[in-house]
């Protein structure tokens, strides 16, 4: 009786010859289409067809490589959480010794804002999917949040130690103000209008009104 992998590669057209190496490139294009599908549509409108389009493979061959729908989204997703996490992770890595905990604090905030606008399909899927996710999915990626949550935690911690926080700001709330409106910038962001450099000293100079003791830098174009 033939097995579920080579009734699949019956249906897509592939040979049971392809080497891993091509397996593997394949699976890898089925991730970055279903990431760019799931960024566009969501997850209620993403289908394994547009997947498939977009890959330029035919549907029945992505079960060859993933067991089911949810199975895939649930991969790109958490993808997409490494990818943010261990880009501010390096971001942090970066800064000199001498970086203030405000420092740090704005550090991350550039980063996981330039990593949901320019490093992937894979974060910006995440960031707006995640919420959409059925609950059985969603549980299984809340200890990757959890991680990152934690390094945002420690961050604001730290600049609250250093009083660079009013007493009696609730940092729970501070923190997750900033990062729910860095979230939201790919919703109106457009590369054609917005610079990104410009976007970021506006996000910078949000966090240090949002934190007390720093100064707001100027904008990029202002006029001295």
């Amino acid at each position: 009786m033939p097995t579920v992998r080579k009734r699949a590669e019956k249906k897509s057209g592939r040979s049971t010859s392809s080497g891993g190496a091509r397996d593997g490139k394949t699976r890898e294009n089925i991730l970055d289409a279903t990431a760019q599908v799931l960024t566009r549509k969501g997850f209620s409108g993403t289908r394994l067809t547009d997947v498939a389009e977009v890959a330029g493979l035919q549907a029945p061959g992505i079960y060859y490589y993933f067991p089911s729908r949810e199975d895939l989204i649930e991969e790109v997703v958490r993808r997409g959480q490494v990818a943010a996490r261990e880009h501010v992770t390096a971001a942090l890595q970066e800064l000199p010794s001498t970086a203030t905990a405000l420092d740090r604090v704005t550090a991350a905030v550039e980063a996981h804002l330039r990593s949901v606008i320019e490093l992937s399909d894979y974060t910006t899927a995440a960031i707006r999917n995640i919420g959409q996710l059925p609950a059985e999915i969603r549980s299984k990626l809340m200890k990757e949040q959890a991680e990152y949550g934690k390094v945002w935690q420690a961050l604001f911690q730290d600049a609250a130690d250093a009083g660079y926080v009013t007493p009696g700001v609730d940092l729970f709330a501070a923190r997750m103000l900033v990062i729910g409106a860095v979230n939201w910038v790919p919703e109106w962001w457009n590369a054609d209008r917005d610079d990104i450099d410009t976007v970021v000293t506006a996000t910078r100079n949000m966090l240090l009104g949002v934190l007390a003791g720093g100064t707001p830098e100027p904008e990029p174009h202002a006029t001295p």
